[in-house]
């Protein structure tokens, strides 16, 4: 009897930060999934222990909250990102760029960040074609230990993560925390999704 208790309370608790890391992500300046999931469980009250939705449950709920209170802007947001992305892209074409994360995924909220994967030779080439081509960047934590750099600039007001791997890297495939094959596009891919966007988002 007390299983069967249990389950639905687990359930709903999951729900409750799902539902609540998605308005994060959505409205507060929150591009993590991890974060806004342990900030969501913190904000509730629940113990550290709770058991965390996985980001496939988030994603679904933040795709819910965009659909019922940013559907006017959270399409025109989209197709901007993905402008700016391309364009970081074309000029990073030697250093074999991939998108990925929420730009790529369609679920990029008020703060969303642009991720670009790079896989030079050297992460030292990626710095100085940025010096001779002028940009401003500033170097990030990265977020996994595989990635050499995080070169951070603001492109088209936006954030833009430039994530430098080892060349030979980039044949792996690349993992969420929940196990989950992360999604990312080269730019022929990036420039199909811009050409889908109805004019009226555009």
């Amino acid at each position: 009897m007390s299983n069967r208790q249990e389950r639905p309370s687990n359930t709903q608790q999951r729900w409750r930060i799902a539902a609540l890391a998605a308005r994060l992500l959505a409205e507060d300046g929150i591009s993590e999934l991890a974060l806004a999931k342990r900030k969501a469980a913190r904000r509730l009250g629940l113990p550290e222990s709770t058991l965390m939705p996985d980001d496939n449950e988030v994603e679904a709920e933040l795709r819910s909250y965009q659909r019922l209170f940013q559907n006017e802007e959270q399409p025109a947001r989209s197709a901007r990102l993905l402008r700016t992305a391309a364009r970081l892209m074309a000029i990073m074409q030697p250093f074999n760029p991939y998108l990925t994360g929420a730009v790529l995924e369609g679920i990029a909220g008020r703060h969303a960040e642009i991720d670009i994967q790079l896989f030079p030779d050297s992460a030292k080439d990626v710095e100085i074609f940025l010096l001779n081509e002028r940009f401003d960047y500033h170097h990030s934590p990265p977020r996994t230990e595989r990635a050499e750099a995080v070169l951070t600039m603001i492109a088209d007001d936006a954030i833009a993560n430039l994530v430098v791997y080892p060349r030979r890297e980039e044949r792996v495939s690349f993992r969420a925390r929940d196990g989950r094959i992360r999604k990312r596009a080269r730019l022929d891919a990036v420039n199909k999704l811009l050409a889908a966007i109805p004019l009226s988002s555009r």
